[in-house]
């Protein structure tokens, strides 16, 4: 079973999904695409969900993937160092990380999408549609008189990160049954492989 491979693949789709939450992220702080004081910006950009959860921790796993087609455990029958099956091991720790850093963002995203943007209201800068109800109903979206666009901006990015941060989990969480299957057929490899070495 060539799980290094198989590691390495969702590792390469890893790195774009984490750029491209840092950069959603990023774009967060500029609600409507314009620069305003930080007071004005949701609660929930700063909890960087995209830039540390989906980001730089998903930057970990992503490497470690990558490097384990080197470690593949194809290639460690027969060989007196069995250390590759750690190799599957730790890959499992690092996908579990993956797994809490993207859980993070989406979370972050979901709680945020429920609770609607801060923006300019009749009450002032406040938070004017409640549980979730301006996702159905387009009509309420005047309540936001500024930043311009607020609510399709925010709507669009934080589903970004929403759908990309899901996306991230299901990988990590694929590496993390392979990294089972990985370890334990090396493992067996190296049992066979003793057979044969003092």
């Amino acid at each position: 079973m060539c799980t290094g491979g198989c590691a390495k693949c969702l590792g390469s789709t890893l790195i774009p999904l984490a750029v491209l939450c840092t950069l959603a992220n990023i774009l967060l702080f500029f609600p409507g695409g314009k620069v305003e004081e930080s007071a004005h910006i949701t609660d929930e950009v700063w909890y960087f969900g995209g830039i540390l959860g989906s980001g730089v921790l998903m930057i970990f796993p992503a490497l470690v993937f990558l490097g384990l087609q080197n470690n593949d455990c194809c290639g460690c029958c027969g060989n007196r160092s069995c250390g590759k099956r750690f190799a599957m091991f730790s890959s499992i720790i690092f996908a579990a990380v993956g797994v809490v850093g993207a859980g993070y963002c989406f979370i972050l995203s979901a709680v945020a999408l429920n609770k609607g943007p801060k923006c300019q209201s009749q009450g002032g800068w406040t938070y004017p549609f409640e549980a979730g109800d301006y996702l159905g109903d387009h009509g309420l979206w005047i309540k936001c008189t500024s930043p311009d666009n607020i609510v399709p901006w925010h709507l669009t990015l934080f589903s970004l990160l929403l759908v990309m941060s899901g996306i991230q989990a299901v990988l990590c969480g694929i590496q993390v049954v392979n990294g089972i299957f990985g370890t334990i057929s090396c493992q067996f490899g190296c049992l066979n492989a003793s057979q044969y070495w003092p």
